[in-house]
């Protein structure tokens, strides 16, 4: 009678439950730059809502911050980087917790991030690093889907990434905000994001603006235009003011990236996607570009 049940579960996820309390997602990324073309990611995270998120309120992907839904997220991220004698093998791993709050004023957020780099060198001239990564941000739901936040970041090694900045925005955004931040070790971060209907349509727009100020700056803005509850597209650019190298060496180079993405919900609980970046690099001819896959699985 467990196994039918479990089976019933999966079913009515599959095709077509209109609530959901976890999400499981993972992407690839395969990374192309200048120097080699053989470098990849694998990432994938675990999400539990504190309850049900209600998949009727807008776009499907935007579920949980739709339903103001908090949450519990572990995650696990690897990296392969080789160029020349550089050679390494990083894997990062986090958790993160959410939290919206009602007050009589205006919903609340909170959200805490733990992230742990390990760096393994796979020949003499690459040695083997480890670092930890703190972030805390509040903020509020200004008007209604339209949230802004403050924050505040430590990067006590200048190489830890963060997860779930991986997960979200991609690779090259996560290694280039780390390499930004560089010595200062601690970075103030500010953040907007609105998702809303299009009057008298079955789409909605939203968008998310984001900046991180440490050494360096970073800064960077997202859109998505969601042509039905089910099928997105978007863009992105990523900038900053300039960049250190892995032991965080100014490098005295600008960079611009610019991207887009695609995603599509098969079911209500089932979603596969494709993205794409690619950065300049000012002073430098060292290029980046990355094309990625991903997927999600909701019950």
């Amino acid at each position: 009678m467990k196994k039918l049940g479990l089976a019933t579960a999966v079913l009515l996820a599959m095709t077509g439950a209109h609530a959901y309390q976890f999400e499981v997602q993972g992407q690839s990324e395969y990374v192309d730059t200048t120097a080699n073309d053989k470098n990849f990611t694998g990432d994938v995270a675990g999400t539990y809502y504190l309850k049900n998120v209600d998949t009727t309120k807008g776009p499907l992907a935007e579920a949980a911050f739709l339903n103001q839904a908090s949450s519990v997220s572990l995650g696990y991220s690897y990296q392969q980087y080789d160029q020349g004698n550089v050679n390494y093998h990083i894997g990062t791993y986090g958790v993160k917790g959410e939290a919206y709050v009602p007050t009589p004023y205006l919903p609340v957020y909170a959200s805490a991030t733990y992230n742990h780099t390990d760096v393994d060198g796979k020949n003499n001239f690459s040695k083997d690093d480890n670092g930890d990564r703190y972030a805390l941000e509040v903020g509020a739901m200004l008007l209604p889907n339209f949230l802004m936040t403050v924050g505040y970041t430590s990067v006590a090694n200048q190489f830890a990434l963060d997860n779930f900045g991986i997960i979200s925005n991609g690779i090259y955004s996560a290694v280039n905000q780390t390499a930004a931040i560089q010595d200062d070790q601690d970075a103030v971060t500010a953040r907007a994001k609105y998702v809303g209907p299009i009057d008298g349509t079955n789409m909605a727009i939203g968008f998310e603006a984001a900046g991180a100020f440490g050494q360096e700056n970073q800064y960077g803005l997202k859109t998505d235009l969601y042509l039905t509850p089910k099928l997105s597209v978007g863009a992105a650019f990523i900038g900053n003011d300039g960049v250190a190298d892995i032991k965080g060496n100014d490098l005295g180079e600008f960079r611009q990236a610019w991207g887009g993405n695609v995603n599509y919900f098969i079911t209500p609980a089932l979603a596969v996607g494709a993205s794409y970046m690619k950065a300049d690099v000012k002073k430098s001819s060292y290029d980046t570009q990355t094309i990625g896959l991903n997927a999600k699985f909701r019950f």
